[in-house]
């Protein structure tokens, strides 16, 4: 399966028949409790909303300066990842940010590249594989697994140890092991990892900015010049839908968990993704991909809005019986049932809508999500964006 990644484009989440909706701007120089803005740049958004930053302490475990200050490093890192990408291409790595040190470090095949990166703003890494390489062997491991093994939850790559890592459910490894070997996955390429959860599509109960089908709800994603888009496991083509009322014209799952839903006049398309706190909404702005090890937020309707970081931008999960999607976004946020479809987003830039997940928002686990701009493209839709912070009165 050829690689599809695109750089992500943004929106929001639909409100149904709200005639009072209104696009509300803080006022310059403070936020809504009277506090400095934050510094302007992919975090802008989160900082200046105190209820964003509030989850985005209690599931970091941060402060709200500790917090503040994070953003505004990952808002640098994101600019030097997307130069230093440009400049090695085939030699780079892999990148993430080390929170541990608030810096970008970036993975590099030739050691001659080390000077470059550091004077870029970056740590450099020496690797012995390029990402590329990673992520050959992912899509090998993809065209493999369908179906998987059913000791084999999922995979991905992993650019902070330099590796592909498999993801089995039983504490033996031999049968994830034997699916490697017959895939023609090299054996020093892969680390294995026990699946202590399996995850899930989640798409039990009514979440999100909830929408409807005659079966189930689930959650809104990011609006589009036409509707909205979600998770393919939702509903399938011709599927209609109330809260709001529309049409799934595409869905695919699995393989992909894509679908886009178009909405009938008369629905309210805001560009904005709902935060469960006061009636707010952050406007969505840009589409920039935060790199690995970078904090985002989800928001569903059944556990609201939460906050995590991004583990992988390659990662292949196994729902059982209901088959494998590959190249998703993998993160440590929590989510559960009925969240399916909602967005992630890292500050004002879209990452993806929910696929699936392992655990909860009790004991915590882990998050799947489709990027966004893939979806995009695939149905050839564009995503609605704006400024500012939405209020629903």
């Amino acid at each position: 399966m050829p690689r599809r990644r695109f750089s992500l484009v943004a929106a929001l989440l639909t409100t149904v028949t709200c005639a009072a909706t209104v696009l509300v701007t803080q006022p310059a120089g403070a936020d809504a409790q009277g506090q400095a803005p934050a510094p302007a740049g992919r975090g802008a958004a989160l900082a200046t909303s105190p209820g964003a930053l509030d989850a985005l302490q209690r599931d970091l475990g941060l402060t709200r300066e500790a917090a503040l200050d994070r953003l505004a490093a990952e808002d640098r890192a994101g600019a030097v990842d997307r130069r230093v990408r440009a400049e090695l291409g085939p030699r780079l790595g892999g990148t993430w940010y080390d929170a541990r040190t608030a810096r970008l470090v970036v993975a590099v095949t030739d050691p001659a590249d080390a000077a470059a990166v550091r004077a870029a703003g970056a740590e450099p890494r020496p690797v012995a594989h390029s990402e590329e390489v990673l992520k050959a062997a992912v899509r090998a491991l993809d065209a493999a697994g369908d179906p998987a093994p059913g000791t084999v939850a999922g995979w991905r790559t992993d650019p902070v140890g330099n590796a592909v890592v498999v993801r089995h459910r039983t504490a033996d490894a031999a049968a994830a092991r034997a699916f490697v070997r017959a895939a023609g996955v090299r054996a020093e390429l892969v680390r294995y990892e026990r699946a202590r959860q399996a995850p899930r599509p989640l798409l039990d109960v009514v979440g999100g900015n909830r929408y409807w089908t005659s079966q189930y709800g689930c959650s809104v994603g990011f609006t589009v010049n036409d509707g909205f888009v979600s998770a393919g496991h939702c509903g399938e083509v011709g599927e209609r839908t109330t809260q709001p009322s529309g049409q799934f014209t595409g869905s695919s799952f699995p393989g992909d968990d894509m679908a886009h839903i178009r909405v009938a006049a008369g629905n309210t398309l805001v560009p904005a993704v709902n935060r469960y706190r006061n009636n707010e909404r952050v406007t969505v702005a840009g589409s920039q991909e935060a790199p690995v090890g970078a904090s985002l937020c989800r928001s569903g309707g059944t556990t609201g809005w939460h906050c995590g970081t991004v583990i992988s931008w390659d990662s292949s999960v196994d729902y059982g019986d209901q088959g494998q999607v590959t190249e998703l976004l993998e993160t440590n946020v929590c989510a559960e049932p009925g969240d399916s479809g909602g967005s992630a987003i890292a500050g004002q830039q879209a990452q993806g809508v929910t696929s699936g997940g392992s655990g909860d928002c009790t004991r915590g686990g882990k998050t799947w999500f489709q990027p966004v701009n893939e979806i995009l493209q695939t149905y050839g839709v564009t995503l609605a964006t704006g400024t500012g912070l939405a209020l629903h009165p």
